[in-house]
């Protein structure tokens, strides 16, 4: 699986990758049909504080899969996209049985 993250109006962030492709490949050796993960981490003005925007979209057979998560730091986004793909995958996983 090859990942890709890019940072968009901000910083790059080496633990934030690192711990987002621990998860990623965590992910991948329970789903090894996955293709290709692109991760996005944005920064936007938001008077709720919740300007940290973190989505994801993998391809895998069939259509893509794609979270998007928005809270109030990094680490939540993530782990919150990473938990609404791996319900995706589930269910995916779920049709390929069906076959």
């Amino acid at each position: 699986m090859t990942i890709e993250i890019q940072y968009v109006r901000m910083l790059s962030s080496e633990s934030l990758s690192n711990r987002v492709t621990e998860k990623l490949m965590k992910l991948s050796k329970k789903y090894p049909w996955i293709i290709r993960t692109q991760v996005f981490f944005k920064l936007e003005n938001d008077p709720a504080d919740l300007g940290k925007i973190c989505e994801m979209e993998l391809s895998v057979p069939g259509p893509r899969i794609f979270a998007r998560s928005k809270e109030n730091n990094f680490e939540k986004a993530s782990a919150e996209t990473l938990k609404d793909l791996e319900r995706q995958l589930r269910k995916r996983k779920e049709v390929f049985k069906g076959y």
